[in-house]
């Protein structure tokens, strides 16, 4: 029975994002308790009335403090690049690269000296604390993106326990091609291009493979993602022995459905979250 499409994307969910979604505070905890040491050296600045030649002495007692000033910019790399009257100058904050006297002048110029010295913060630690959870939100959309994997890796597991198949996550077409043998020169661009799956499961009869996604917002990348795994249900359509399957959600849809039902007429191997729930994996794996 032909399933309706409209029927089908009314089922589509407004977010899946789960606890650790928002900030992933393990993270953030561990990479401020590891220059914990140095922040609380650097707690020593905080209202002083001559913090330049109080932070030369610091660097120059305990350098390994150096490594803490990027993160106080909300920057992660241990290089930041300055242009200084046309001249770009690296300035290096594993080690001395350059005159103690340059790292005081960017202390200053970047405002930092202004930030410890007139009390604007109590505790560097804290402070830093703040800057890791903000930094850690911007990475939302990496870990959105694996949202979806996860959840349908937990159905795969989950029937794994009672059906016979392999299942290999990240696979290329170039080792799905070369594991089985088989020719998937039509999906490929004749080797040109080299795609990878979310999943591949592998079962007596036949090689699936799995790609997943969530979109909670709208935008032009829907469209281009539903023009080209329509292109990939009909060529891998004509492959003996494979068989492509989307597992795609989120209400972002809902504003590029026109191309996402194209897709879905095409194949009935689209489903979404309430499928996976109705078990589509109990009878889609062969």
């Amino acid at each position: 029975m032909k399933r309706d499409f409209n029927v089908w994307l009314s089922s589509f969910k407004d977010s899946i994002s789960t606890y650790d979604y928002y900030v992933d505070f393990n993270k953030v905890f561990l990479n401020v308790e590891n220059i914990k040491i140095e922040l609380n050296i650097l707690n020593s600045l905080i209202g002083s009335d001559n913090i330049e030649d109080e932070f030369k002495e610091i660097v120059i007692k305990y350098p390994e403090t150096l490594k803490c000033i990027p993160i106080l910019l909300a920057v992660r790399s241990n290089e930041i690049s300055i242009l200084d009257n046309n001249h770009d100058k690296i300035f290096n904050f594993s080690n001395l690269n350059l005159p103690i006297e340059e790292y005081t002048v960017f202390m200053r110029k970047t405002g930092l000296f202004k930030l410890i010295q007139d009390k604007k913060i109590s505790n560097l630690f804290d402070y830093v604390t703040g800057v890791e959870t903000g930094l850690d939100s911007n990475a939302r959309k990496n870990r959105g993106g694996h949202l979806m994997e996860n959840l349908v890796e937990s159905y795969i597991k989950e029937l794994k326990c009672y059906k016979k198949f392999d299942y290999f996550k990240e696979m290329y077409i170039s080792e799905v091609s070369n594991n089985w043998n088989i020719d998937l020169s039509s999906i490929s661009n004749k080797g040109k291009s080299e795609k990878r799956f979310d999943f591949v499961i592998k079962t007596d009869n036949m090689i699936y493979a799995i790609e997943t996604n969530f979109y909670s917002s709208g935008g032009s990348k829907l469209n281009e993602t539903a023009r080209s795994y329509k292109t990939l249900f009909l060529e891998s359509d004509e492959i003996e022995g494979f068989t492509f399957v989307w597992f795609t959600d989120g209400k972002g849809w809902k504003r590029a459905k026109n191309n996402l039902e194209e897709t879905f007429d095409v194949t009935e191997n689209i489903y979404n979250i309430n499928d996976l729930k109705d078990g589509i994996m109990k009878t889609l794996f062969i």
